[in-house]
């Protein structure tokens, strides 16, 4: 963390080139409209050059090739990848608990805690947990019987994860996440619907990140696995069963309904749903609110409801907004023919 940076420090960092006074301090980072004279702003786009004029930020930071700007500019080649590089650099540490287990945490005696681990209060940590070195479990976490979290994991306030579950190295999990509830499964015999014991548990492998009060349910005899570097937004339902790829983004409010698999890099668009017992391939866009009933090839953009390829759904879409004007169309060709069939029958 630092205070401010010159912009020669800034483009050291960002491997970019100072045009402009190198010497030149800003203390921190903003939108291009809510940036003042010490700050450093962003900009990418052509409409961005307008909004710039109007702005009081003493810094830019902008690709190669997008032009003049009216104040200094930091010029690299990928504007996002460097932004992250600066957000960095003034990002605050994390406020969280202090090495060691708080005395107010409830820690099981077969529990196994790693090095350097932080424990905040009122943490429950049940029989044979495991937690890896250097992992940080923020006040009020509920971590099961069994359940092993690797290193450096983070789980914020309030995150459950229920017995049997396995969360690999780097997990993040936010605040009012439950890993390990049991799957919606029922049977229905005589009009009673009868509870299916799940037995299974959840794997979670490297560097995932996980959302606010989103749920992934145990598995009724295998697992529920989300892959390595996989990304998964607020309020997302992840059935039992339910196989999540590598690399794969899940944004807000998305369903993911039981045994369905997704592959690598698959991209959900936010409160998408899909049918359960399905696969979706390796490279597959859904777009928000798409409705997926049915499996999807590799590589295939879809949208819609129900989902089709995204060239048909735009085509479909364009079809619809000119039902009005064929609807009156047809309307004037119906009385026009009424009219010749009333002038034939004289």
């Amino acid at each position: 963390m630092t205070d401010s940076m010159t912009l020669a420090g800034i483009a050291s960092v960002v491997g970019g080139s100072v045009r402009g006074d190198e010497d030149a301090v800003v203390s921190g980072v903003a939108t291009i409209r809510a940036a003042g004279r010490n700050e450093l702003t962003w900009a990418s786009a052509p409409q961005h050059r307008a909004m710039l004029a109007a702005s009081g930020a003493g810094a830019v930071l902008v690709n190669d090739g997008f032009g003049e700007t009216p104040m200094h500019a930091i010029v690299c080649e990928d504007v996002d990848a460097a932004l992250v590089d600066v957000l960095s650099a003034f990002s605050r540490s994390i406020p969280g608990p202090a090495i060691g287990i708080h005395e107010s945490a409830m820690v099981a005696e077969s529990a196994k805690i790693g090095k350097n681990v932080a424990i905040g209060r009122r943490v429950i940590i049940d029989d044979n947990a495991v937690i890896g070195d250097g992992s940080v479990i923020h006040d009020g976490v509920f971590i099961g019987e069994g359940s092993k979290i690797g290193s450096d994991c983070r789980l914020w306030t309030y995150v459950v994860v229920r017995e049997g579950c396995t969360l690999g190295d780097r997990v993040t999990i936010h605040s009012h996440t439950v890993i390990g509830a049991d799957g919606f499964g029922y049977i229905t015999r005589s009009g009673v619907h009868r509870k299916i014991p799940h037995l299974g548990g959840v794997i979670i492998g490297n560097d995932v990140e996980i959302g606010a009060s989103t749920c992934v349910d145990r598995s009724k005899t295998d697992h529920t696995i989300i892959g390595d570097g996989t990304k998964i937004d607020n309020q997302v339902q992840i059935a039992h069963n339910v196989q999540i790829g590598k690399g794969c983004i899940v944004c807000a409010q998305v369903g993911i309904a039981g045994s369905t698999r997704l592959g690598d890099y698959v991209v959900v668009g936010g409160q998408a749903g899909l049918k359960d017992n399905i696969e979706i391939g390796t490279g597959v866009m859904l777009a928000a609110c798409a409705c997926v009933p049915s499996s999807i090839k590799p590589g295939t953009k879809a949208a819609g409801s129900p989902a089709v390829e995204y060239r048909q759904f735009l085509r479909e879409n364009a079809s619809i907004r000119r039902l009005p004007d064929l609807v009156s169309r047809v309307n004037e060709l119906s009385k026009r023919l009424k009219k010749l069939e009333c002038a034939a029958d004289d």
